[in-house]
């Protein structure tokens, strides 16, 4: 029988299947790579009286691959939908920046033309590695976890307390495009950060709640172990060669570059 967590996946994957951003959005989206890209690198003047959008790549950096010491998350290939939702969710006020106060009110000077864009864009990128210097950040002063402790709770979690990551992000968290972000070779601040807020609830804008759903029985070491397995994950392995592109919807839409 399928566990609890694994039809609530489905159930997921079932209500984005008719929401805005989902698989229905795509048939009728064009987005514009090169709009997405002038964007990132440089950033627009706001709209609707808004302060001007900097450029993205000031955080992120100039591929998209996220910053440690900045808890700027990796945006390259992590999946079309679920960056469109995300700023959406910002621009909405339905997920807080509650780590550098600054996406409510840039993806508020976004048109929803520019979202769409921009996640077109950033998920353009040839799939490229570029992991969290865990010895650094160690040396830094910045408390990290244990690998081989994270490795376990994402691949099998722990029975009766805490669902395997891998149900629903897939292998070593390479994605599941449109519902699930690629959590694989995702920056390790950013994430022990997101876990952290799942937990006491500062971020909310998760499908059907799942995500407070397990974070509430993770400890800070759990957090911590899970981050650190996670941010060097491989999307792949000799025994699973397959890597998620998450390109489900995007190659589904008309890209004009």
């Amino acid at each position: 029988m399928l566990s609890k967590l694994a039809m609530a996946c489905w159930g997921a994957v079932a209500m984005l299947a008719f929401s805005g951003a989902s698989f229905a959005e795509a048939g009728g989206v064009t987005v514009n790579v090169t709009n997405g890209k002038n964007i990132y690198e440089n950033g627009k003047p706001g709209v609707n009286g808004q302060p001007d959008v900097p450029a993205c790549a000031v955080c992120h950096g100039d591929k998209a691959m996220g910053n440690d010491g900045m808890g700027a998350p990796r945006l390259a290939n992590i999946g079309y939908v679920y960056i469109v939702k995300q700023l959406t969710n910002f621009a909405e006020d339905k997920r807080m920046d509650v780590t550098m106060m600054q996406m409510n009110g840039i993806a508020k000077s976004l048109t929803e033309q520019d979202r769409r864009d921009l996640a077109a864009y950033e998920n353009s990128f040839p799939h490229q590695t570029e992991l969290s210097d865990l010895k650094q950040l160690k040396a830094d002063g910045t408390k990290v976890g244990e690998i081989y402790k994270g490795e376990k709770l994402v691949q099998y979690g722990e029975e009766g307390r805490i669902s395997a990551c891998v149900t629903c992000h897939g292998y070593n968290g390479r994605g599941a495009d449109p519902v699930y972000p690629k959590i694989g070779e995702q920056k390790y601040v950013y994430l022990v950060n997101q876990l952290t807020h799942w937990r006491d609830a500062s971020r909310t804008n998760d499908p059907m709640g799942q995500m407070r759903a397990i974070a509430k029985n993770l400890t800070d070491d759990d957090i911590q172990n899970v981050a650190a397995y996670l941010s060097q994950a491989p999307d792949s392995s000799a025994g699973d060669g397959m890597q998620i592109g998450n390109q489900t919807v995007l190659k589904n839409i008309k890209v004009v570059k």
